[in-house]
C-alpha cells in the first residue's frame, strides 16, 4: 500500500482516483492450510479466550463461510466471546441472527454451505467430551458426509447421555383393576395386536420414550419423541434378520426429533420414518413397518378394552410419574426447545396433527378438526379412508372405507354406514354382515415435526367451504 507521504505528494486528481481504486479493490483473503483451519476450529471450543479471538480474526480474514458450522457449534459450547462469534458469522455469511438457536435455523435453511473437512473431527471431539459413548454412533469412519443420510451439522446433543432416557424393555404390566395410580383423564398409548390389548400411560412413557415388547406375538417398539409429540409403533422384526431390533435413545436430536439407535449395530435411526440414517445399516433399504396406535384417555381405553393390561409404576427406575409432571412446561408452551424450521402459514408449529403415510402418499389432519367424535370421509392419495377422532383426548383412528361413506353412530364405539351400524375395533371396522375394513396406521405429532421431518411432500386436510 502507498505510504501517506507518497499519496499526499500526488496531484489532487490523481490522489482522488487512487483512493477510488484502493476502495474498490478486494481485500485479499488470508490463506490458511487445512491444518491451520482445524487448529483454529478446535480453539473455538477448547482454546483460551485469546486463542478463540485469534481464530475468529483468522477466519474473518480468510473470508470463507465453510467454517460457519464450527462457529455455530462454538456458540453452544465455547461459553465465551458469544458476541464476537456472532459478528464473525455475520461477516462470513451476510446473515444476521442472535444466538445458537437462530443460527441453527440458518444452517438448516442453507444446506449448500458445506462445512470444512475439519468440522467432523471437531464435532466428534465435542461429543466425546460430553459422553465418550457417543462415538459408538459417530466414529470417524461413519461420520463423513458421504456416509450419512442426515447432515452432521444438524445432529445436536439433546442434553442427556446415551441411554440417559432409559427404554423399557419387556416392562412389568398389571391388570386394569390394579392400576389405581391412573386417573380417568390420564392419556395412554393404546395398542391391540391379535387380541392382546396394552396401555402405556404418557405420564410414564414421557420419562422413557421407548419400549421394546412383544404384543400379540409381534415384536414391536414404541418410539415416543416428547419434543415432537409423536409416539410411533414400529414392528421390529425385519425379513432376512435373525432377531428383532431392540431400540434405545441415543441422546442425539435431528431438527428437534430424537435419533434412536438399535442395540445390535449401533446405527442411528430416524424416529419419524423408521429408517437408519447413520451407521452400518445406512443403505440397507430397511424401513420399519408402522403399526396402529391410539392416544386416548385411560377411562375410554379401559371401557373399550376391559381386559387390557397396563404399565406398572414398578419400572425399575426412580422417576416422578405423577400426572402432568413430565415435560409440563414444554407441553404448555408454544415454543420449541430445540431448533427446527417450520412453515407456520397454515398451522402453528405445535398444533397437533394426525398423519398417515402409506399408499405411496402422505396426508395430515389437524386434530382440532375432529371436535368430539367427528367422522371425516377422505382419502390419502387414491386410497379412501374414514377417520374418527376426538380432539380433547388426541384420539384419531383411521380405516380403509373402500367406496363407503360413514357418519357418526349412536355411540362412540359404532359408526353408521351401509347396511347399518359398524363396530369400531382396534384392528378393523366391522360391518353388520361381518365385513372387515382394515385399520390404517397413523399417528399424532406436532405440526413442525410432520412438516419438517417426514422427508416427503404431504397434503394437509382443509375444511370444505
Amino acid at each position: 500500500m502507498l505510504s501517506l507521504s507518497l499519496k499526499s505528494a500526488l496531484p489532487a486528481a490523481a490522489g482522488l482516483w487512487l483512493s477510488v481504486l484502493l476502495a474498490a479493490a478486494p481485500v485479499p483473503a488470508l490463506a490458511l492450510s487445512d491444518e491451520e483451519i482445524a487448529r483454529h476450529s478446535d480453539d473455538l471450543v477448547f482454546g483460551s479466550r485469546s486463542e478463540l479471538l485469534a481464530a475468529l480474526e483468522a477466519f474473518e480474514a480468510r473470508g470463507a463461510p465453510d467454517v460457519a458450522a464450527a462457529l455455530i457449534l462454538a456458540l453452544r459450547y465455547s461459553g465465551t466471546a458469544q458476541a464476537e462469534i456472532v459478528e464473525t458469522l455475520t461477516a462470513l455469511t451476510g446473515h444476521e441472527a442472535e444466538g445458537w438457536f437462530d443460527w441453527m435455523l440458518w444452517q438448516q435453511a442453507n444446506p449448500e454451505v458445506a462445512a470444512h473437512a475439519s468440522y467432523t473431527e471437531m464435532k466428534l471431539k465435542v461429543f466425546a467430551t460430553i459422553d465418550p459413548r457417543f462415538l459408538r454412533f459417530l466414529a470417524p469412519t461413519v461420520a463423513e458426509p458421504e456416509t450419512l443420510r442426515v447432515r452432521l451439522e444438524e445432529i445436536t446433543w439433546g442434553g442427556v447421555a446415551v441411554d440417559g432416557i432409559p427404554s423399557l424393555d419387556d416392562p412389568k404390566l398389571i391388570a386394569a383393576a390394579e392400576a389405581g395410580y391412573l386417573r380417568d383423564e390420564d392419556l395412554v398409548f393404546g395398542v391391540e395386536i391379535n387380541g392382546d390389548a396394552r396401555a402405556y400411560p404418557l405420564r410414564i412413557m414421557g420419562w422413557h420414550e421407548m419400549f421394546n415388547e412383544t404384543i400379540g406375538g409381534v415384536p414391536v417398539a414404541l418410539a415416543y419423541c416428547t419434543l415432537c409429540g409423536a409416539g410411533i409403533l414400529f414392528e421390529t422384526r425385519v425379513e432376512g434378520r435373525d432377531a428383532p431390533f431392540v431400540f434405545g435413545s441415543s441422546g442425539f436430536l435431528y431438527r428437534s426429533n430424537k435419533l434412536m439407535f438399535d442395540r445390535e449395530t449401533d446405527s442411528l435411526w430416524n424416529q419419524f420414518t423408521g429408517e437408519p440414517v447413520v451407521g452400518p445399516l445406512v443403505g440397507s433399504g430397511i424401513r420399519l413397518k408402522i403399526r396402529p396406535v391410539t392416544i386416548t384417555s385411560w377411562a375410554r381405553w379401559r371401557a373399550r378394552q376391559p381386559e387390557t393390561r397396563v404399565l406398572s409404576l414398578n419400572t425399575g427406575y426412580s422417576r416422578d410419574y405423577g400426572s402432568g409432571v413430565v415435560y409440563r412446561d414444554y407441553f404448555a408452551s408454544p415454543n420449541l426447545m430445540f431448533p427446527a424450521l417450520v412453515d407456520q402459514t397454515r398451522l402453528k408449529q405445535k398444533d397437533y396433527v394426525f398423519g398417515i403415510r402409506t399408499f405411496g402418499a402422505a396426508k395430515a389432519w389437524p386434530v382440532a378438526a375432529f371436535g368430539e367424535g367427528r367422522v371425516i370421509n377422505d382419502r390419502v392419495g387414491q386410497q379412501e379412508v374414514v377417520l374418527i377422532g376426538d380432539a380433547r383426548t388426541r384420539s384419531v383412528r383411521a380405516y380403509a372405507r373402500e367406496g363407503r361413506t360413514f357418519e357418526a353412530g349412536v355411540d362412540r364405539g359404532r359408526l353408521s354406514g351401509p347396511g347399518g351400524l359398524w363396530r369400531l375395533e382396534e384392528e378393523a371396522l366391522v360391518g353388520p354382515d361381518g365385513t372387515r375394513l382394515p385399520r390404517v396406521p397413523g399417528h399424532v405429532a406436532y405440526w413442525f415435526a410432520w412438516d419438517g421431518y417426514l422427508g416427503v411432500q404431504s397434503e394437509l386436510y382443509a375444511e370444505e367451504g
